[in-house]
């Protein structure tokens, strides 16, 4: 199209287009190229989540890529990233991914920022006390600040698992599903979960130990990072927290609480800090870590590791989901 001027007039100023000015970036370290992998398949993640997570990445002035992880390239696009050394890495993706892919970063690699998309989400929420996983992106963007993160790994000499904040070993394991049910609203669902807990109740106690002290009994054993611990302030070790119902009547009382409020409220749990412990029983392990279901060998390890990774979170983290 070709403009034209009629002799006796004036030219007229184009109209101004409005920009729209960039969002701003968090003060507190310079992100200037950011890498994020999304996981499309994971159940809170979407189809559209690339294309979503480009879209809001494009309102900030930095150099962004998207990457759609594939089950066939998973590791090899996952070490394309770390190798990048971006200022960031995001994880769009369940909890066992985003946990993976932070192991694999340690305290030298690129900063980590896990965004809520799996279904349990324990770590993302409570780096960014959100389940929404934009939202939890737009504050680590803007509010974020690198923090160490300190956890655990359990070890069963078949597998090594990180975990950052939880470890649950033992058959109340099996009602982590039912929290995850109220949190959601589905009580119908959460009943059906604490009664099939409840069944597996007492088919096998636990022998542990821990820092090495005289090995003792428990229904279960806990093991909490000091990210989400009420009880410790520091990255000093892990919160152990041991469950001993004594009946049938115990356990359900145990099970309630686990499922609806405080559980170390009740009188057959027992807490103290410490930096490893050694887990036996007559039959192999249930456990759920960081929100994923696991069966373990018969005995496991756990130790605690004051560095883990670094995450880009908010200062100070803001109020999460605690175990």
């Amino acid at each position: 199209m070709t403009d034209t001027l009629t002799p006796a007039s004036h030219p007229t100023a184009a109209p101004e287009v409005a920009t729209a000015e960039p969002s701003g970036l968090t003060p507190h370290v310079p992100l200037e190229r950011v890498i994020m992998l999304v996981n499309p398949s994971s159940g809170g993640v979407g189809q559209n989540a690339a294309q979503e997570a480009e879209a809001i990445l494009a309102g900030y002035a930095c150099e962004t890529t998207v990457v759609a992880l594939d089950a066939g390239q998973f590791d090899n696009q996952v070490q394309a990233a770390l190798d990048a050394r971006p200022d960031v890495l995001f994880v769009l993706a369940g909890d066992g991914t985003a946990g993976t892919i932070a192991s694999r970063a340690g305290p030298d690699g690129p900063l980590v920022a896990p965004l809520p998309g799996g279904t349990m989400n324990m770590l993302p929420r409570a780096l960014y006390g959100t389940a929404d996983w934009k939202v939890a992106l737009k504050r680590a963007l803007e509010e974020g600040a690198p923090q160490c993160v300190a956890g655990g790994e359990v070890t069963d000499g078949r597998i090594s698992q990180a975990f950052y904040c939880a470890a649950i070993l033992g058959s109340p394991a099996l009602w982590a599903p039912a929290r995850e049910a109220v949190r959601e609203g589905e009580l119908g669902l959460a009943w059906a979960y604490a009664r099939r807990a409840l069944k597996r109740a007492f088919t096998g106690r636990l022998r542990f130990s821990l820092d090495g002290k005289t090995e003792r009994r428990a229904e279960a054993l806990v093991l909490i990072s000091p990210l989400i611990s009420r009880a410790m302030d520091e990255n000093t070790g892990l919160e152990a927290a041991a469950m001993n119902p004594s009946d049938a009547l115990q356990a359900f009382r145990l099970a309630a609480h686990a499922v609806f409020d405080d559980w170390r409220q009740d009188p057959a749990v027992t807490t103290k800090a410490i930096q490893n412990a050694t887990v036996r029983a007559r039959s192999r392990i249930p456990a759920v870590i960081d929100g994923e279901p696991l069966l373990l060998r018969h005995e496991a390890r756990v130790k605690f590791v004051r560095n883990a990774f670094r995450a880009l979170a908010p200062l100070p983290p803001a109020p999460g989901d605690s175990v």
